[in-house]
């Protein structure tokens, strides 16, 4: 579809349920569908605006448009020897560049490099009044001093149609490694973080009923002291084994088909926390996976509890009953920040309603 095309459909929609008090709900491939709370309402289909805008590789840096697939993305990034560094996650065949950044997931190095939003240069945004907005790099100054583009990382649809986006890059490592120990939960936690504060380039790290797998990637002189200096075994097929954790076809997840799948954010250096059920940590002890047996508002509680007590939060990322809250209760003045957010781009609260939380 011609570009200008899809933005006078977009914006004609969006006018239009704005009239009728009517709900939107943005949609590229589909493949993050299930995150978060259910949504209702018309589909605002973003494939139709697709296409790479701008990309320099002398410049790291990488301007697309929404529908864009990101398998796309990744195939143009590899044959200029440049990644999306932050590896996003697809969960599907048909990924697409605006739910990358509307989801804002990241994947295993993160703890290495930075989320997904530590990436994002600039945006387009259209608004709930049909209104073009630029951020980052343009000429419109971010509203209320946010910064936008990154605030927009994460936010599910949920502040308007993000049209495009321009993202960092980083070329890819010249030598890559991975190494397997066994060791306890409470061993690996430890070891994570008394190697996180030293200089070695260790980009991810999963540890999964007694073993726990590192990557290794950067210069070959430091990999390979590296490789020296810690041991361990060798991990046969270790770029596949990278591929389904950041996927999530890794067998652990398989467990997780008709439970609980929790996310649970903590201090890398959270002791293993008091929780019944199967777990997978990632991010140096950062990302916690929880794999719980139902999922009702009584378990969901505890979690929480149990979580904010370790000074961090928990989110419901699949199964069991939505009723419960994807994501963590907000403080009053944060949700309260929130709100006034949303009616600053949607004033008529069309986009995406509730798919975070009930009032937005």
């Amino acid at each position: 579809m011609d570009p200008q095309q899809f933005k006078d459909q977009a914006r004609a929609q969006i006018l239009d349920a704005a009239a009728g008090h009517r709900m939107l709900e943005i949609r590229g491939g589909g493949s993050k569908h299930w995150y978060g709370q259910q949504v209702q309402g018309d589909v605002l289909d973003t494939r139709g605006y697709s296409g790479v805008v701008d990309y320099e590789p002398t410049e790291l840096v990488i301007t697309a448009r929404c529908g864009t697939p990101l398998a796309e993305i990744e195939a143009l990034l590899a044959q200029h020897q440049q990644m999306l560094a932050f590896e996003p996650p697809h969960f599907g065949n048909d990924a697409t560049f605006g739910g990358m950044l509307a989801s804002g997931l990241s994947g295993p190095s993160r703890q290495a490099v930075g989320a997904l939003r530590d990436f994002v240069l600039g945006t387009v945004l259209m608004d709930g009044k049909g209104e073009v907005l630029h951020f980052g790099g343009q000429v419109m100054k971010n509203v209320a001093g946010y910064d936008v583009s990154r605030l927009l990382a994460g936010s599910l649809g949920t502040l308007g149609l993000i049209l495009e986006a321009s993202i960092k890059v980083l070329p890819l490592p010249v030598a890559v490694s991975s190494r397997r120990f066994s060791m306890s939960e409470a061993e690996a936690i430890r070891n994570l973080n008394q190697w996180g504060g030293q200089p070695l380039p260790i980009t991810a790290s999963c540890w999964h009923d007694g073993s726990l797998t590192i990557r290794l990637a950067g210069a070959e002189a430091a990999v390979h002291a590296a490789e020296k200096k810690l041991g361990g075994d060798i991990v046969a097929n270790a770029g596949e084994f990278w591929q389904v954790l950041r996927e999530q076809t890794h067998p652990y997840f398989a467990g997780a088909t008709d439970k609980a799948l929790w996310r649970l954010s903590v201090p890398s250096t959270a002791a293993p926390l008091a929780l019944s059920g199967s777990t997978l940590i990632e991010w140096g002890g950062a990302q916690r996976w929880l794999i719980s047996e139902s999922g009702t508002a009584a378990e969901a509680a505890m979690i929480r509890s149990v979580v904010s007590d370790a000074g961090g939060h928990a989110t419901l990322f699949r199964g069991a009953d939505k009723d419960v809250g994807a994501f963590q209760p907000l403080a009053p003045v944060v949700a309260q920040i929130h709100r006034h957010l949303k009616a600053s781009f949607d004033p008529s609260a069309i986009f995406n309603r509730g798919r975070m939380y009930p009032d937005f």
